[in-house]
């Protein structure tokens, strides 16, 4: 499949940024090489998907545009459709999973305007676009869809142009992200063609790895489920257009984990006050993984978008120390008397070692009784003193990270 990249730029001039391409020196003094940052977060609408969007919709005949759109979308996609939706006056539907967070439904309220109507259906990607299809075949629309499609994957290529442009030399590594490969498919297209030697790794969420066993299995194929949490890359399936194109052209397949993906987001956020969103961290995280390939090169992340919801920060923040091992929750069982606390305090913690979630009630006509405790540790490392401690205390105990059905209806 061929592109014409440099017609879908001309389109989109005037339409979208030309997004700054940042060489960023703390991450290239600790990978050792040239880490370039693509900041497509600031974008008009905080994501690189206006691109396709813009360039699919301004293509449809007068007939098309007439009868009206539709699409199914996370969020970043209905964005950049609501927004080309308003530019070109085109009404709009746009069918959102009931997950997705409530800053992005109002970003495309905001963007669409009266161009554009909300359904909310559906618990995560898959179960919107059937909906979306079906409306789209009961009213006669033209479905837009997200990533399965060549003009789409063409307006994601520009991406890569303005890489290719910014860049004084070639590029001899891209980190992309994937979700359903529409953009990687679009990039690495454009890049391979100048730059065959170029190396493509693609990264998507270890609860949702489409792409990777789509490549191990040779064909696409529907994960069973997926957790919605990196809710701009969580699809069951790949397209099979894309599909076709990254079966040649992803040289490395990365999967991260979202309790990192979480400690990327705060890292970024706390050092270089760039807000991204799980999706637009995923290239960043994934550099740990691939330290070895990377090492002495010329390397740009795509930074994806920037929309995230200020409200899932704490989950965030909890989601990043789980992963680093600085927070733990356990059921303990309690000696129902005074001075037990202060006790516990003074032998089974440290100064250092935090508590920040404690759970008790007392039972009558008990010796003890179940408490759930979260505590907050300076390092990792001294989670295994601390199980030391309660063992040699006999405290009797039950680890709650492991489990999560506990997990969950205890801590939530």
């Amino acid at each position: 499949m061929t592109f014409d990249v440099e017609a879908a730029a001309e389109r989109l001039k005037g339409v979208v940024k030309s997004t700054p391409l940042e060489l960023h020196d703390q991450l290239s003094e600790t990978y050792g090489a040239e880490i370039f940052l693509k900041r497509e977060d600031l974008q008009k609408v905080r994501s690189y998907k206006i691109r396709g969007a813009y360039n699919k919709i301004s293509q449809l005949s007068d007939k098309e545009k007439h009868a009206g759109v539709i699409c199914a979308s996370a969020g970043n996609h209905a964005q950049g459709f609501a927004f080309s939706c308003a530019l070109l006056t085109v009404q709009g539907t746009i069918v959102m999973p009931v997950t997705t967070p409530k800053q992005k439904v109002k970003q495309v309220t905001m963007f669409g305007r009266e161009w554009v109507e909300i359904i909310l259906h559906g618990d995560h990607f898959d179960e919107a676009q059937t909906y979306a299809q079906e409306l789209c075949s009961k009213n006669n629309t033209t479905f837009i869809h997200p990533f399965n499609d060549r003009e789409i994957m063409e307006g994601q290529a520009t991406v890569g142009l303005e890489i290719v442009d910014q860049l004084t030399d070639a590029p001899e590594v891209l980190v992309l992200p994937v979700g359903g490969g529409g953009l990687i498919a679009g990039v690495s297209t454009y890049v391979k063609n100048l730059f065959p030697n170029c190396l493509i790794v693609g990264v998507e969420p270890h609860e949702a790895p489409s792409m990777s066993k789509a490549l191990e299995a040779g064909k696409v194929i529907q994960l069973h489920e997926v957790d919605p949490f990196v809710d701009g890359a969580a699809v069951q399936k790949v397209g099979e257009l894309p599909f076709s194109i990254c079966k040649n052209t992803i040289d490395h397949m990365v999967t991260v984990e979202s309790g990192d993906i979480c400690a990327t987001i705060l890292e970024l956020y706390n050092r270089d006050a760039i807000v991204v969103e799980p999706a637009g961290a995923m290239t960043i995280t994934a550099l740990k993984q691939i330290k070895p390939l990377i090492k002495g090169k010329r390397v740009v992340c795509l930074l994806s978008g920037s929309n995230n919801d200020i409200t899932r920060m704490e989950e965030m923040k909890e989601r990043a120390m789980l992963y680093q091992g600085l927070l733990h929750y356990f059921i303990i069982d309690f000696p129902q008397r005074a001075g037990a606390l202060k006790e516990f305090v003074n032998d089974a913690l440290t100064p250092k070692i935090e508590i920040v979630y404690f759970q008790y009630a007392k039972r009558t006509n008990r010796e003890s009784g179940p408490v759930v405790i979260g505590v907050e540790l300076p390092v990792a490392e001294e989670f295994a003193g601390l199980i030391h401690r309660f063992k040699s205390l006999d405290y009797r105990y039950q680890y709650l990270n492991d489990n999560e059905l506990l997990f969950s209806t205890l801590i939530g």
